[in-house]
């Protein structure tokens, strides 16, 4: 929970976590689970900050995802005065005038640039003269049967959704530096279960999607091969991350404690394990590619960058991503990702997405205060109006 101070920084409010096993590889597998651990996140996050919380922004996977490019043209109402707040926000009311296809829903509309009339792009018009302009942007739709489901989860936790924004679209001005922000980029998030893929041109959203592989599947990878307990392959993959077997120092020996086999007792030489973990990076990124070739977009990428607690612990995972997807792949360098714990980057991501959004209007939660203090009083109001370029 953050809020934006008046310096249009971000304030941390308060921060909370609870397991949920509702979820798997992004697919929702029980309902009530989910919802409990919802309600048991939201209640550690008021008590900490002495608050109460009705609504909420929420991340969506790629997968349940698709992106519409659009653009118009709208006549400036006074072009005299020049372009004003009001004929922005109704040319993004005109843009997202679509046919929406059969079991999907809008879900955000993402400005890209606006064109003046001399042919000047420009990410903030307002003020510009000029008897018309152009909006490109991209309209976001996402799977109406999700969405609804999502909702009634949240219900059932006693909280409205303000809205749902793509997981690589939040993270994109967090986990990209200024150089990557104009440039032709893949992002990956590699989670727990899950990578999550963003293609950007600059600021043009053009694809994401959702691999279910992640680091989780590469410590049961480990377990099971090694017929060992999930802790002990935990433990290994972390001491031991390493993505390809040519870079091993010293191939050491490795004493299971755990081994569950007759003998009791095991050591494996550490090319092993890293063998294990090799196969499935090559398979992760096996996969990516596969996807952006059916896409029909790995040509137009420039650079991939990594970013997610399942891979960037791994060692030379950026390396072997060079070598399957014959692109330049680097680890997320992005200038406020190393002051923010990596298990709270995506909601963090989120909220300055969200609290950022051009010409946006209402874009705070609903949230209470419930103690007696003032200081909060003026800073989350419900309607908050911004309009940064």
């Amino acid at each position: 929970m953050g809020e934006v101070n008046n310096f249009n920084q971000i304030e941390i409010i308060s921060m909370s976590k609870c397991k949920c096993r509702g979820i798997q590889k992004g697919k929702i597998i029980d309902e009530d689970d989910i919802s409990l651990s919802i309600a048991k996140t939201i209640q550690d996050a008021e008590d900490e900050a002495n608050l109460k919380i009705h609504s909420a922004y929420v991340t969506i996977p790629g997968k349940y995802i698709t992106i519409v490019q659009n653009s118009i043209m709208k006549e400036v109402k006074d072009k005299y005065a020049g372009i004003s707040v009001k004929d922005v926000g109704a040319s993004i009311m005109q843009v997202k005038d679509i046919e929406v296809p059969e079991g999907k829903v809008i879900i955000d509309i993402v400005p890209e640039c606006f064109i003046l009339d001399n042919g000047e792009k420009v990410q903030d018009p307002v003020g510009g003269l000029s008897s018309n302009f152009t909006l490109q942007a991209q309209v976001i739709l996402a799977d109406k049967d999700y969405i609804k489901k999502m909702t009634s989860i949240f219900k059932k936790a006693g909280i409205e959704l303000d809205g749902m924004v793509p997981i690589t679209l939040a993270e994109r001005n967090l986990v990209l530096d200024r150089n990557e922000l104009n440039d032709n980029i893949m992002l990956l998030d590699v989670g727990a279960g899950n990578i999550e893929i963003g293609v950007f041109e600059g600021n043009k959203f053009i694809y994401t999607n959702t691999i279910p592989l992640g680091g989780d599947t590469i410590r049961r990878d480990i377990e099971i091969v090694l017929n060992i307990s999930s802790e002990e392959a935990d433990k290994l993959k972390r001491q031991y991350g390493l993505a390809l077997k040519s870079f091993i120092d010293n191939d050491n020996d490795i004493f299971l404690n755990t081994y569950k086999g007759e003998t009791k007792n095991k050591t494996i030489k550490s090319s092993e394990l890293i063998e294990i973990i090799e196969a499935r990076i090559e398979e992760m990124f096996s996969l990516i590619n596969k996807d952006i070739i059916n896409q029909g977009i790995k040509q137009r990428i420039n650079n991939v960058v990594l970013t997610g607690q399942g891979i960037t612990n791994i060692n030379k995972s950026d390396v072997a991503g060079k070598i399957a997807l014959n692109i330049p792949v680097k680890i997320a360098t992005g200038r406020l990702i190393s002051t923010i714990k990596p298990s709270y980057r995506t909601v963090y991501s989120l909220v300055r997405y969200v609290a950022s959004k051009p010409f946006s209007k209402s874009v705070a939660s609903t949230i209470d205060v419930t103690s007696d203090e003032n200081i909060f009083k003026t800073i989350l109001e419900r309607i908050k109006e911004f309009f940064y370029s």
